[in-house]
């Protein structure tokens, strides 16, 4: 499954086209590799995803086309998330 459409799904994105600007722009890592919006994904592999000054490192756990709101998080494993100091 692409990226962009998994981070949707899961709904750690709300819309697949920002999905796609995130990946644009950087801030879309791929077990440690910089990520194209395109980038295909499986179970076990590690995403990390910058959202201005907070970062969230998760293990994706299963793929599912859909998923129900409730259902939503049961696709991927939250590993870390840090919010940058500010100076």
């Amino acid at each position: 499954m692409r990226i962009d459409k998994f981070l949707k799904v899961s709904r750690l994105i709300k819309r697949r086209t920002i999905a796609k600007e995130v990946a644009g722009a950087g801030r879309l890592q791929v077990n440690g590799q910089v990520a194209k919006a395109g980038t295909e994904v499986s179970p076990g592999d590690e995403v990390t995803i910058q959202y201005g000054r907070k970062t969230v490192k998760v293990r994706v756990e299963r793929l599912d086309n859909a998923a129900q709101k409730g259902e939503a998080t049961n696709l991927y494993t939250t590993l870390e998330e840090a919010k940058a100091e500010e100076e």
